[in-house]
C-alpha cells in the first residue's frame, strides 16, 4: 500500500532535481573532476557547519 508523498517528500524531490540539473551543468561546462570536487567540498562544508561563512585571506 502506497501513501501520498508528504510536503517534505515533495520538497526533497525538488531539491534532488535541482541538484541533478546543477550537476549536469557543471559536468558539461567543467568536467567530472571539477563537479565531483565541488560537490564533495560542499558536503564537507555542511559537515563542518561552515555553510554561509566566508573566509578571507
Amino acid at each position: 500500500m502506497q501513501t501520498e508523498p508528504t510536503a517534505e517528500d515533495k520538497s526533497k524531490d525538488e531539491f534532488f532535481e535541482r541538484l541533478a540539473n546543477l550537476s549536469e551543468e557543471m559536468v558539461a561546462n567543467h568536467g567530472k573532476d571539477f563537479s565531483m570536487g565541488a560537490l564533495v567540498l560542499a558536503a564537507r562544508w555542511i559537515a563542518e557547519n561552515r555553510v554561509g561563512q566566508l573566509k578571507t585571506n
